[in-house]
């Protein structure tokens, strides 16, 4: 049931970005993804089977988080003046990516996982 349920939020924040992208307020779509949709189905799930010092970590660590999404939106916005949208996408994807792999390999280095 709870996967049901979450996977009913993700379909919703889908449609309700869908339905932004092609409204006057088109720009607010670039809003909706940060809402902390997964964040509160993460920190519930961890704040509910872990202790409160593994959470308190979870949400740390979510904080650092936001940098790879930021490293996402420089590349992209920096790419899409050169590259078509498909490429722009797929190499501001990388870009997380390798912000990401850095993220956890530093954090891991940091906590001792």
């Amino acid at each position: 049931m709870a996967l049901l349920l979450k996977s009913l939020i993700g379909a919703a924040m889908v449609i309700l970005i869908s339905l932004l992208s092609k409204s006057k307020y088109y720009y607010i779509a670039g809003l909706a993804p940060l809402f902390p949709t997964f964040a509160l189905i993460a920190h519930y799930s961890v704040g509910s089977t872990r202790s409160t010092a593994d959470l308190r970590e979870t949400i740390l660590f979510s904080g650092f988080a936001t940098l790879p999404m930021i490293s996402y939106l420089v590349a992209l916005y920096c790419l899409v003046g050169y590259f078509r949208l498909v490429p722009s996408l797929l190499m501001a994807c990388i870009a997380w990516g390798i912000a990401a792999w850095i993220l956890v390999t530093l954090w891991g280095y940091a906590h001792g996982h």
